[in-house]
């Protein structure tokens, strides 16, 4: 035999440790891995953590092996990886009930378990009795399943087991949303079971998701019915949040060690390196001491001063735990990693050296990792008053072998027994790297041959739906349906991907279904439910949007290609032309420069090279719950289904695959006649359809059942260009007889004999009317009194209300009048279809919503994700019964989302969006831009379109100073002035800015009145007067104060200030300073606390008023003086300065109008218009009146406050 290298004796030392430490406390049945002998239960996250170290060094074995002996090491430790993997796979599989009811539902109760009993694999704890949802363990699982896998190993056996990856790749794929405990089980950092989002959730199941994408779960050797798939749309929202959180790791926890482990390896989730190392700045400056890092600022776990007798913690206890939290090793040896995957070698040795000095050595020479050191409960007030200067004691788990394994892990990377890629064959460690410029491909297709001719007119040259047959394109709607399908097994009872809409990323690969092409237009264009997609202009800057968000965002290979259909809808009112922003914006695509992306326009065709393409093969008819097999098996699982458990959304699955399963096969039976050999593989029982024209007509049946609107533009046949609904009501011809209404014979509404309302004659009045308006206004009436179904017999049976309104809102829409279009959308209940995902996306940045107009109660707050019914009910309730305020809060919550997806920047320093004040700030503007009443304002306000809506949100989120004014045009006879949009001092902006700065014009339709439409409460225009600076200050404090917008840095002023006195009161509302002994000052908790007590204050102005007064105390917090009062009452500092202010003006002889009090506060409206600084500023004021207020506390003789 030979004699053992140098690295193999090595190599037999650390096969002796892991042995010790981790091999010899598998369960021999199960592979589990207890926890200790005090806690004898598998954790999922410590268990995957362990097992790492025993693969590292199988790899090095089989990498280093110096005879077969060594091969057989390897193998053996090998398989002891794999056995845990599986024990853990089976724990799982015992819960699929509940991976299934939460990939619904969300919820807590539905979660799969943290830790199992090691010897059977069952659940330990009852569901509430334990912190179970923790998304990051079970994202731990499937990255370290992908990262084996890719490495050789096979864990996975069978195609059940692929479904069950597959649904729980579904489990974990909107961690963004999902409030969940965290790593460390406890959730909000006051240990009361709260949840809330954690960074390090949202990372390591990002890092999962790309990890297992395209991969095959039975490696080398598997087909494509073992491939599982992630959506790139979920992953980027994952990507965004993140972004938006760190360096914070959650609400409650401004800084995490925790975070560590998504920042480095394991998951290598953050792509930005400036993120990455101001996180790792963060923690090592805050959390690390001399015995390694704590978990988070006052962690109470394990010290002294925690009551072992209670599970939670009061709040204001968190103080105590400042400065003694225990400190743990275990971060240590993931900065080693860190230091290694980045190549820092001095990081490696500083670290290393560290470790080894706090390490415990045994009898027999191995070093254990300890899980913390706590202070001794005899030194606590000297690490109180010193902090790091006492000898503290190892407590807990010895070793805690999650560290252990990563300290092994560690010492085989740095002695070269490993290369960093082998133990990331995924190659994560590279998502750092710049991504080279995206080049946007967009491929303009024509609905029908003659829009493809009026584009030819005007210099563009596209194709139509047909002739790029053999590609077939398809709404994302029917994509939505695909993914419908995967990971469905009705064996386990997993019915697949809960049917969500797909993102601008998934529509814009090519698809290869059944070995045909399949091109998938982009989700906003399918917008029929709501009238969003009846504005051009919103639709070209929906495309903008989403062009911006691909070129920032798309990791994949290939470039991207969106599909652009030009419909009729697109064209001029009379059909000769194109609407002229859709022509504009087609121009600029050809210009390769379009929403700040570089663009390559042309045919698809061309394209098919250069793009991205994604096979779905479980369409293929392989694999278990596919589609090909559902001629006789679907009618079997119906009926299994029925007397199984029951699970609810079974049978609904069931319906849509066969619909599904038509629909396509239709699709291809149906494919062009110009092709002779047509891959007809999976056809099943439509082989022998009679003719084209019943495909056609059962197709176009299945599409509907499909919900796929607009069926038109996607299957090309001029049989079934459906024409416009006949209308049952008397409309004008076209627009131009819009505005000449016909001489009303009734005046007001027709009553019989006995003065109760003559509904007969009402319907009479609404068959000969010719105003839009008036119908509306008495198809109203009706609707109140008798109700939606009531049938008005105007044309026999069958005219119900609600028939005649979805009439009148279909004609509407032909004329753009859109106060009429959203008051239609009030009362049919119309939802925005993106509604709940956009209310999701704006409260994973961070974000609280609030909707109707303040005060609480009637002001509604939104902090958790809710299902779309509940919200729509919650913006009604806050809205007051009014329909357009309703309507207007869905729209403009929609808008909000685009933005923070496209700008998060906008939104900095603003924790809490209050949707009514946002809603009555635009009114405002236009009351004062347009010198009219409020009334009149709010109906300007519905009567925009929803792309001059859009930008005058943006307008007002973007603090730019801007103008609303009339256009100078020739007014049409009942048509209200039209509206432009513009930044105000753009003089000498340059020529580019001036191209940027919008100049809106549009018609404004005002001349509506409707019983549902009070006018918001709109402040009257004080005095007008010509200088344009006037009411400039007034109008910023009351933007700032709606928006909630805060100086940089105003949130942890506040902190300070309340260390230094015993509150702020704020109109009778107290902030005390026991907050501080809770909350850490860059704790986002600590912000929305603050801000809430804020919103108590119903004027923005006045609010804004007293953040200025808070920020002129704060500067107090700087300075040497140990109290400044007990509550400070902050009104009383505003009344103080407005006093003086008042009096200064008299004295200098202002006149009594100009100095007319706001009769709410008894603030002069002038003090709301001053300037922050100058003379007769408002801080110069504020600091007057604060120096009266705390004089009494100051230093004698000192000269603080100037």
């Amino acid at each position: 035999m030979r004699s053992r290298s140098n690295s193999g004796v090595k190599l037999d030392n650390y096969a002796r440790i892991v042995h010790q430490t981790i091999l010899q406390h598998l369960d021999p049945v199960t592979g589990l891995l207890p926890g200790s002998s005090e806690q004898p239960h598998a954790w999922v996250r410590d268990n995957v953590y362990s097992i790492v170290s025993v693969w590292a060094l199988s790899l090095a074995y089989r990498k280093n092996a110096d005879t077969d002996e060594d091969k057989a090491k390897a193998y053996e430790l090998e398989q002891s990886v794999v056995k845990l993997m599986r024990g853990i796979l089976q724990c799982i599989m015992r819960q699929l009930d509940k991976v299934e009811k939460f990939k619904y539902s969300k919820s807590t109760s539905d979660s799969l378990h943290a830790k199992y009993d090691p010897r059977t694999c069952a659940t330990v704890v009852a569901d509430d009795k334990w912190g179970h949802l923790q998304v990051d363990a079970t994202s731990l699982f499937l990255l370290f399943l992908a990262q084996m896998t890719a490495s050789g190993l096979h864990i996975v056996y069978t195609q059940d087991e692929v479904d069950v990856v597959q649904n729980l790749m579904f489990y974990i794929e909107a961690a963004y949303k999902v409030a969940d405990y965290g790593m460390w089980e406890r959730g909000d950092k006051t240990n009361q079971g709260i949840t809330e989002l954690n960074a390090s959730s949202i990372g390591t199941a990002k890092a999962a998701l790309e990890a297992l994408d395209d991969l095959n779960l039975f490696g080398a050797k598997g087909g494509p019915g073992s491939v599982v798939h992630a959506l790139a749309d979920d992953i980027q929202h994952c990507q965004s949040i993140l972004t938006s959180m760190l360096p914070r790791a959650s609400i409650s926890k401004e800084v995490d060690a925790g975070v560590l482990a998504i920042i480095s390896y394991p998951a290598f989730a953050v792509e930005d390196m400036n993120i990455v190392n101001k996180t790792k700045e963060e923690i090592i400056s805050k959390l690390q001491g001399r015995y390694g890092c704590c978990r988070f600022l006052r962690d109470g776990h394990k010290t002294p001063k925690e009551d072992p007798n209670r599970c939670y913690y009061e709040s204001a206890e968190l103080k105590l735990f400042e400065n003694i939290e225990c400190e743990w090793p275990l971060f240590w040896t993931y900065l080693i990693l860190d230091g290694i995957f980045t190549k820092t070698p001095d990081q490696v040795q500083e670290y290393q050296e560290a470790l080894e000095g706090i390490m415990i050595k045994q009898k027999d020479g191995i070093r254990l990792l300890p899980e913390l050191y706590s202070v001794p409960p005899d030194k606590v007030e000297e690490e109180y008053s010193n902090p790091h200067s006492v000898e503290r004691i190892p407590m807990g788990q010895c070793p805690l072998k999650w560290g252990q394994s990563l300290y092994i892990l560690g010492n085989l990377l740095s002695e070269g027994f490993l290369a960093p890629g082998e133990i990331d064959p995924l190659n994560r460690r590279f998502s750092t790297i710049p991504k080279p410029d995206v080049v946007v491909q967009v491929s303009v297709l024509a609905e029908t041959e003659e829009i493809k001719q009026l584009l030819l007119k005007n210099g563009i040259d596209v194709e139509t739906v047909a002739d790029i047959h053999p590609i077939h394109v398809q709404p994302s709607r029917v994509l939505s349906h695909i993914y419908a399908r995967l990971g469905r097994n009705p064996r386990l009872g997993l019915t697949g991907r809960p049917y969500r809409r797909i993102g601008v990323l998934g529509t814009s690969k090519f698809y290869i279904i059944r070995n045909t092409m399949f091109s998938f237009t982009p989700q906003f264009i399918d917008h029929q439910q709501f009238y969003l997609a009846l504005d051009n202009k919103m639709i070209v800057e929906m495309l903008r949007t989403e062009i911006a968000y691909l070129s920032s965002r798309w990791r994949m290979t290939g470039r991207p290609t969106v599909t652009f259909p030009i419909s009729q809808t697109m064209l001029t009112e009379d059909h000769t032309d194109l609407d002229p922003a859709v022509l504009a914006t087609l121009k600029k695509l050809q210009d390769g420069y379009y929403g700040g992306a570089r663009i390559q326009t042309g045919k698809m065709s061309e394209f098919l090279t250069t793009s991205c393409f994604s096979h779905l093969s479980f369409l293929d008819g392989k694999g278990s719950g596919s589609m090909g097999r559902h001629d006789a098996e679907y009618d079997d699982d119906d009926d299994d289904d029925d007397g199984g458990d029951g699970y609810v959304h079974e049978l609904r699955c069931d319906d849509e695959a066969d619909d599904l399963a038509q629909y396509l096969d239709h699709l291809l039976a149906h494919a062009a006649p110009k092709k002779p050999k047509q891959q007809l593989g999976a056809l099943g029982r439509f082989k022998a359809a009679a003719t084209k024209t019943k495909e056609m007509v059962s197709l176009m049946k299945t599409a509907q059942d499909l919900n796929v609107q607009n069926v038109n533009m996607y299957l090309p046949n001029k049989l079934f260009r459906s024409r416009q609904p006949s209308l049952h009501l008397n409309l004008p011809e076209s627009s131009s007889s819009q505005g000449s209404q016909a001489p009303q014979k009734e005046t007001g509404i027709p009553r019989d004999a006995s003065g109760a309302i003559d509904y007969k004659a009402l319907v009479q009045l609404l068959k000969d009317t010719q105003s839009l308006q008036d119908q509306a206004d008495i198809l109203y009436i009706l609707f109140k009194d008798k109700g939606m179904d009531w049938d008005t017999g105007l044309h026999g049976k069958g005219s119900t209300v609600r028939s005649l309104f979805t009439d009148l809102y279909e004609k509407a829409g032909e004329l753009k009048q859109w106060g009429l279009i959203r008051m239609i959308s009030g009362v049919l209940k119309k939802k925005v279809e993106e509604l709940d995902s956009a209310c999701s996306d704006l409260l994973a940045h961070q974000k609280h919503l609030t909707v109707g107009l303040p005060p609480e109660p009637q002001e509604k707050t939104i902090t958790a994700p809710i299902p779309p019914d509940q919200l729509a009910a919650l913006i009604d309730e806050a809205s007051n019964g009014n329909i357009s305020v309703a309507i207007l809060t869905q729209e403009i919550m929609v808008y909000l989302a685009m933005s923070i997806r496209t700008q998060p920047d906008l939104f900095s320093e603003m924790f809490r969006l209050r949707i009514g004040l946002i809603i009555q700030v635009m009114a405002t503007e236009l009351a004062q831009s347009l010198n009219c009443s409020g009334e009149e304002a709010t109906e300007s306000l519905m009567g925009l379109s929803p792309s001059e809506l859009k930008n005058l949100l943006h307008h007002i989120l973007s603090g730019k100073e801007f103008g609303v004014q009339r256009s100078v045009r020739e007014m049409d006879a009942g048509v209200s002035p039209a509206i432009s949009i513009h930044h105000l001092g753009n003089v000498g902006a340059t020529k580019s800015e001036r191209a940027g700065i919008s100049k809106l014009k549009s018609d404004m339709k005002m001349r509506y009145r409707l019983p549902s439409i009070e006018s918001l409460d709109i402040p009257e225009k004080s005095m007008v007067a010509k200088d344009t600076r006037h009411g400039q200050w007034l109008r910023r404090r009351r933007l700032d104060g709606a928006l909630n917008r805060v100086p940089v840095g105003f949130y942890q002023k506040v902190w300070k200030i309340l260390q230094k006195c015993h509150g702020l009161s704020i109109e009778g509302f107290v902030l005390p300073s026991s907050t501080t002994r809770e909350m850490t000052p860059g704790e986002i908790k600590f912000s929305v606390h603050v801000e809430t007590v804020l919103n108590r204050v119903p004027q923005p102005e006045y609010r804004q008023l007293l953040v200025e007064a808070i920020l002129v105390l704060t500067m107090l917090a700087d300075v040497d003086i140990q109290n400044i009062g007990s509550i400070i009452h902050v009104g009383k500092i505003v009344h103080l300065a407005n006093d003086m202010f008042y009096k200064d003006q008299r004295d200098l002889g202002a006149e009594e109008h100009i100095l007319e009090k706001d009769p709410s506060t008894g603030v002069c409206r002038l003090l709301y218009d001053s300037a922050p600084s100058g003379r007769f500023g408002s801080m110069t004021y504020l600091t007057k009146a604060v120096a009266v207020y705390v004089q009494d506390f100051l230093p004698s003789g000192s000269c603080a406050v100037q």
